[in-house]
């Protein structure tokens, strides 16, 4: 009780005394961040060019669906809007959740009343909404859709429904079913699996030809692959078990074959992709041409990446295009067919870094089009009637995002964002226009929309209210440091020092982690909800840091890819080594250096104060990877091959391993219902500290996924992280 009482009272003092310390500015707290959601900033909803790129669309008020100019940002008009034409039990128009014309814009389909599956699929009540009539209809009777999806011609709508693809006829109003042999947990049309879905990021797995005439599809045949298991309480008298195929690293995949279903003959083909079952086929693509689908192929160490050619009329395919890499190809929607039918371009890390190239139709380079020691970020598309190409990149450095247009031809390169700091454009179809987003690590985000040169036509939305609350609530600015390893190693990272910083005082150090391949947690970019919470923890007298690892992104392959088959092992020492040179610092107390991360963050959390003893005192990690034998097959074995190929890398590395060298504070949480990184992983590391006898701490949040969100969850996880902070660090 003594020992309570005393703790309670310091947290206390650190509270009364934040205001103080912070130079007379407004005080931060978990309600202010979770509760009133006073640091959120401002957004527009994600607009929508319209065909003739100089208008485009945005859902407002969740209710109505408005268009507006590009040139002068003016409104034209409301096309639709559920008031007095969908309303709920309480007389409340229904929210519109998403929305999609069909090619000539003269019909609309409307999602409502979505429900979230896993982290990218949905199921929603859609409505076809006829502009011109101005009439209103349902898209099916009985169970939600997933996935409805205009033909190309219009006529049409297809979607899925219990694992099955069908196709409404709009004027018939007729609804056909093109798969049958649809079972949950057995085979799936037209959508993907988890691990697909996780993976590689998508789930819409039918695709209209560009003629309209037929529809390819994914088939999944997980009968064969396990089960995991799930319990859902739903304050229930008894739980609810969920079950879904979840291949773990080493098991067994679904059978993945591509079929093309052709409306004349009313039959599907299936597409020759080798005889080879246990292998990838990240994504599928219709050429130019109506007769000519693509499809890629990889095999299971994600080494080798195919695109196949294929007839629609037979299935028999040819090769088109092969790359191989030493260590793993990721995966894109970089591949554009060009309106000639005799080029595509597609992004490669082939000369070490990311960047554009551009093929013939036969399989051969004609050029690199972007070169030089940085990456391409994002491949924004071609404009081909002034042949450019609009492309990120970090070219300027590694923190950086900028928009940049270049020829075809590799000439002519130009930079279109002005203003430093972190560029996200999204273009107008016809590339005529972009709205940008905009933000710095000490500026919240602009949306602003520009001509395709880059010249500014209006702010959109500026922040500036969000930019007057910071200031009130003294956030303090974060600098940006690098420093060389002991294996002369340079990494970069930010940190936030209090208001009233005194280099002759000592202070406690909290890290912030991710880490894992490609990732970056030092970047110029506006940190709206962590960042509010660091600069709470910087009130109360805490300097907070993060830095970027060997594996992360923004740096060139080489720098990526030198975790291969040893995840965690070279992570973890930069984490450490960061520590130590933190810890070498005069304004620095060494005996207080924490550390927090989340899922990948987690599990560097969990072994950096394992392995780092000396030097980290205290750690929390939620949603932790605590082996990585426990994860699924695509993301680990990109990196580490099979358990049975490569049992050392799989174990060295993984903190349920290592509990025996813990002697800091260690907080450890996960929700439930983790569909992604199972709440075993949380339960299999308490079960080894117990045996080791090693004290911990440790929160479960019951039904919540990987994301721990809703049902005040966010709020309460946060304060928890606090009250842990306050005692330990």
């Amino acid at each position: 009780m003594y020992k309570i009482v005393i703790t309670t009272l310091f947290i206390l003092f650190l509270t009364l005394t934040s205001f103080s310390q912070n130079n007379g500015k407004k005080e931060i707290t978990v309600d202010k961040i979770w509760t009133e959601d006073l640091f959120r900033p401002e957004t527009i909803e994600q607009a929508k060019s319209m065909n003739d790129g100089i208008r485009y669309t945005l859902i407002e008020n969740a209710i109505e669906i408005n268009i507006y100019e590009y040139e002068t940002d003016d409104f034209v008009e409301t096309i639709f809007t559920t008031d007095n034409l969908l309303i709920d039990e309480n007389d409340d128009p229904v929210n519109i959740d998403n929305y999609h014309f069909n090619d000539d814009e003269s019909m609309i389909l409307i999602a409502t009343e979505t429900e979230a599956i896993y982290r990218r699929s949905r199921e929603s009540v859609y409505y076809i909404w006829d502009i011109e009539k101005e009439s209103l209809a349902l898209l099916a009777e009985g169970d939600k859709q997933r996935l409805a999806t205009f033909s190309p011609c219009g006529n049409k709508i297809a979607f899925v429904r219990n694992n099955n693809i069908y196709v409404r006829d709009i004027e018939t109003k007729d609804i056909k079913p093109i798969t049958d042999d649809g079972v949950y947990n057995e085979i799936i049309n037209g959508t993907t699996d988890w691990v697909y879905e996780e993976e590689f990021a998508f789930t819409q797995g039918f695709f209209w030809s560009p003629d309209s005439e037929k529809i390819a599809y994914y088939k999944f045949d997980e009968s064969h692959v396990k089960e995991f298991v799930m319990m859902l309480y739903n304050e229930q008298l008894y739980p609810e078990e969920y079950r879904f195929k979840y291949p773990k690293a080493g098991e067994e995949n679904a059978f993945v074959t591509i079929h093309i279903y052709d409306f004349d003959t009313g039959e599907s083909i299936m597409v020759d992709t080798g005889e080879e079952k246990d292998q990838y086929i990240p994504r599928v693509k219709w050429t130019t041409d109506p007769d000519k689908l693509s499809i890629q192929r990889m095999n299971r160490h994600q080494n080798q990446l195919e695109i196949l050619l294929a007839d629609a009329s037979d299935g028999n395919t040819e090769l088109l295009y092969k790359e191989d890499n030493i260590y793993y190809i990721d995966i894109t929607d970089d591949l554009t067919f060009l309106d000639d039918n005799k080029h595509f371009i597609i992004t490669s890390e082939k000369d070490g870094f990311n960047h554009i190239y551009l093929y013939n139709m036969e399989g051969r380079r004609v050029r690199q089009i972007t070169k030089g020691e940085w990456d391409v970020t994002s491949f924004l598309g071609v404009d081909q009637e002034k042949e450019l190409i609009y492309y990120t990149s970090r070219e300027e450095s590694p923190f950086t995002n900028n928009l940049y247009s270049i020829g075809l031809d590799g000439k002519t390169k130009t930079r279109l964002t002005s203003d430093d700091g972190f560029n996200t454009p999204s273009f107008s179809k016809g590339h005529k226009f972009f709205i940008n987003r905009h933000s710095t690590l000490n500026k919240p985000p602009k949306y602003t929309i520009h001509k395709s040169s880059g010249e500014i036509v209006k702010v959109r939305q500026d922040n500036e209210k969000l930019d007057s609350i910071t200031k009130e609530f003294g956030y303090v600015p974060v600098e940006y440091f690098s420093f060389k390893t002991s294996e002369d190693v340079e990494l970069n990272g930010w940190k936030m020092k209090p208001a009233d910083f005194d280099p002759e005082k000592e202070y406690p150090v909290f890290m912030y982690v991710y880490g894992g391949p490609g990732s970056q947690t030092v970047l110029d970019r506006w940190n709206a909800y962590n960042g509010a919470w660091f600069q709470m923890l910087v009130q109360n007298g805490y300097i907070v840091v993060s830095v970027d690892n060997r594996g992360t992104g923004g740096r060139g392959e080489e720098f990526k890819k030198m975790t291969y088959l040893q995840l965690g092992k070279y992570e973890t020492i930069d984490q450490i080594e960061a520590a130590k040179h933190l810890a070498s610092l005069e304004y620095v107390d060494p005996s207080r250096i924490g550390i927090f991360g989340w899922s990948y963050g987690g599990y560097l959390s969990s072994l950096c104060l394992a392995k780092g003893k000396d030097v980290f005192s205290m750690a929390i990690a939620v949603a932790p990877v605590t082996t990585w034998r426990f994860y699924d097959t695509i993301y680990t074995e990109r990196y580490m091959r099979t358990p049975q190929e490569n049992p050392d890398g799989y174990d060295d590395n993984s903190p349920i391993n290592h509990v025996d060298s813990i002697i800091g504070d260690y907080l450890l949480v996960h929700g439930t219902a983790d569909d992604n990184v199972h709440y075993q992983n949380a339960v299999e590391m308490a079960n080894a500290l117990i045996k080791t006898d090693v004290d911990f701490e440790m929160m479960i949040y019951p039904d919540h996924n990987h994301s721990i969100r809703g049902d005040n969850a966010r709020r309460h996880l946060y304060r928890l992280m606090t009250d842990f902070i306050l005692r330990t660090l």
